[in-house]
């Protein structure tokens, strides 16, 4: 998460006379007495769990539980986030969170629309997540980063959820604006967002099976990297997929009958709004010629600074009819956005892992309570489907929503949200594929299946745009003809960028410089003319490239540049000299190799590994030790999926392993698989899962 308070903001002003010794709240709860003879946590060769349960909320208390053996720490982050806590144990950082949690009043809103929101059957279903979560925090209390976090209620997973759907939908980005002073702008990621969804259907397959990628390009690690479990009941849950620390069902994968893939999408889900401040009241704002006041209130955010010592930094918070409110210098503004509105995604992700058909998988997407996302879906029984799903304000026409909206009249305050019959979607076009690579919604098949996009609202703020994946996979994928599971494959760990390039900055000059000009980076030049554009991990152009790339991301970024440019032939030549310096200096040559250059790290496990960003097989990386690069986001988790008659025959595999415990076997056992392309076969079948597991017991044993 982007923290709208930055590091050294709280520290000055009050540690001299609030410092106090925190007690670390020693409150200890008491064990939920469930039934865990009804769990059944059976580990794979892998270290996977399966979990098995008489219901839903038995299956919910032994993921909880699993999840917990394997990653407590950052479970632990989520809920310290949801309730408010995070101050207390990671510092400023942390109470920048909890300043989020506090202005969005995520905790309040849970509680109030906790009982409306949700049905009886899914209560149970959260109370047995929040039992499981409780009673590894009592019998592993050397464990617990702060005991006051526990025990955790149902209300404050929602209000967990309510602020990570918040920040997805641009919240955090949207705050980061306001107070920095360029509301007109919200600012994108540091770096761009991206992950691959592809569906084809039997009549193009030469097995006459459909085919799905479950392919997000989500962080390696941390609070929104991918845990894999399978989940069975006997009430009908049968599912298979990633889902995040905090998450209590399959957020996207596979049941016995269809699967889902989502990806990041982008239309316009928040408004930002301008207040009408009384110069001589500035509690007031005037909206349609009348006055009403700024709800205002006080709170204290509680940041650690040592061990023992916490100090409280009082921060007010403001909230007007158009939702939380910040008050800067610039002025006073107000954020708007459908994830504060519609609190029930949990439920609705919980009958999509569900669904035994498309009807009643589109019932669940229907109810509109998941707040964004592309979704591919494909099933066994010849239906596969695309929408960009999402809230998106039904908006009074006249006003320029792309950038701040005037707040003195209730025109622009929306109260309602297109159905989902109005969201770009289509279901078994005659090309027979749909994809999503976090592009344009308008361009989901081959052109002439296309949606047209003057038919939607221009208000929607849908994106346009194709990127490098969405044209590369164009290049790749025939409009006509029978594909096999190989082909399919190939298509999706492509590592090659499209004939033509789309990034948002146009780097062509970087591949038409004159090395008799420059002759001092002539090696430079004559590596990024003869490269095939294949991230691989023996490319000396891929290495060049991205250092290219992250350098001048870097410098745009430092010098506040729009990333919608072109790079110059000059910078271009700054950029390659650069390269040229940082590699003489780390690796004693003008060129390396792309796997010399970037690795993919866990403890002391260090492989060289491919991938740039925007190629299909996307890594971006951070930098990290004696000049080298460490991949920290793309290709993560993975899910192949093949529905033909019985159950779906899946392929896997997650980045690293299954725990986050360096002293776990499963803590990078999946690396050299990842790396050589090699998934690992899964199952939805509990008695082979039962026959080869190396592992079963129940929670505690």
């Amino acid at each position: 998460m982007h923290h709208p308070l930055r590091p050294g903001s709280f520290l000055q002003a009050y540690l001299f006379f609030f410092l106090i010794l925190s007690t670390g709240c020693n409150f200890v709860h008491k064990p939920s007495k469930w039934d865990t003879t009804q769990v059944e946590i059976a580990r794979d060769e892998f270290g996977v769990p399966h979990i098995f349960g008489k219901t839903d909320a038995d299956v919910a208390y032994g993921l909880a539980w699993a999840h917990a053996e394997d990653d407590f720490e950052t479970i632990q982050m989520t809920v310290l986030a949801g309730k408010g806590l995070a101050g207390r144990v990671f510092g400023e950082q942390g109470a920048a969170i909890d300043f989020f949690v506090n202005l969005l009043e995520t905790r309040e809103i849970a509680k109030e629309k906790y009982e409306e929101s949700f049905s009886p059957e899914f209560k149970k279903v959260l109370e047995g997540y929040a039992a499981g979560i409780n009673d590894y925090a009592f019998t592993h209390t050397e464990e617990v980063l702060y005991q006051g976090a526990f025990p955790i209620t149902p209300k404050e997973i929602i209000s967990a959820y309510i602020l990570s759907l918040a920040q997805m939908s641009g919240a955090d980005r949207a705050v980061q604006a306001i107070v920095s002073g360029k509301v007109d702008r919200i600012p994108e990621d540091s770096l761009p967002k991206g992950s691959n969804a592809i569906a084809i259907h039997p009549s193009r397959t030469d097995s006459g099976e459909a085919f799905l990628a479950i392919n997000s390009h989500q962080p390696l690690e941390g609070p929104v990297a991918w845990y894999e479990a399978h989940l069975n009941s006997e009430e009908g849950w049968n599912a298979l997929g990633g889902l995040f620390p905090g998450g209590s069902m399959i957020f996207h994968g596979v049941n016995e009958h269809l699967g889902w893939a989502h990806t990041v999408n982008s239309p316009d889900f928040l408004d930002v709004f301008q207040l009408e401040i009384d110069p001589e009241n500035p509690g007031n704002y005037r909206v349609d010629g009348q006055w009403l006041e700024l709800d205002e209130k006080t709170i204290w955010l509680k940041v650690k600074l040592w061990d023992l010592i916490t100090i409280p930094v009082p921060k007010k918070v403001w909230k007007s009819i158009y939702g939380p409110t910040l008050v800067t210098e610039q002025g006073t503004f107000s954020i708007r956005f459908g994830a504060l509105d519609q609190v029930g995604a949990p439920e609705q992700w919980w009958r999509m892992n569900k669904a035994r058909n498309f009807t009643e998988w589109k019932s669940a997407m229907n109810s509109m309570q998941l707040s964004n996302f592309n979704t591919v879906y494909a099933d066994k029984y010849d239906t596969i489907f695309y929408v960009s799903n999402g809230l998106l304000p039904k908006r009074a026409p006249g006003f320029d929503y792309s950038g701040t909206v005037p707040g003195n009249t209730k025109k622009t305050l929306w109260t309602a949200f297109h159905p989902f019959s109005e969201l770009p979607q289509q279901a078994n076009p005659p090309s027979g594929y749909l994809y999503n690579t976090n592009h344009s919604p308008f361009k989901a098949s081959a052109y002439p299946d296309n949606l047209n996009s003057e038919n939607y609202p221009a208000e929607m703020g849908f994106d346009l745009r194709d990127n490098n994946r969405s044209m590369r996979f164009r290049e790749l994928m025939l409009d006509s003809g029978k594909i096999s599971w190989e082909d399919f494959e190939r298509i999706k760990y492509d590592q090659t960028l499209p004939t033509t390039l789309a990034f948002r900055t146009d780097m062509s000059k970087l591949f038409s410089l004159d090395s008799a000009k420059y002759p001092d980076i002539e090696k430079q030049i004559f590596a990024l003319k003869n490269w095939n554009k294949e991230a691989s991990v023996d490319s000396e152009g891929a290495a060049l490239f991205a250092f290219i790339y992250y350098y001048w991301w870097d410098e745009f970024a430092k010098a506040g540049k729009s990333f919608d440019t072109q790079l110059t032939e000059e910078e271009a030549v700054q950029g390659m000299r650069a390269a040229k310096s940082h590699f003489e200096t780390h690796f004693g040559k003008e060129l390396v190799r792309l796997g010399e250059y970037q690795k993919l790290v866990r403890g002391d496990k260090v492989l060289p590994i491919w991938g740039i960003d925007d190629v299909l097989t996307t890594i971006r990386s951070t930098p990290w030790e004696n000049g080298m690069r460490k991949a920290a986001q793309g290709e993560s988790y993975i899910l192949m999926v093949k529905f033909g008659d019985g159950l779906p025959v899946i392929k896997s595999i997650n980045v690293y392993g299954a725990s986050n415990r360096p002293d776990s076997p499963h803590y990078a056992d999946q690396m050299d698989r990842f790396l050589s392309r090699n998934l690992k076969p899964m199952t939805l079948d509990k008695k082979e899962v039962l026959r080869t597991a190396k592992r079963i017991y129940h929670p505690g044993e």
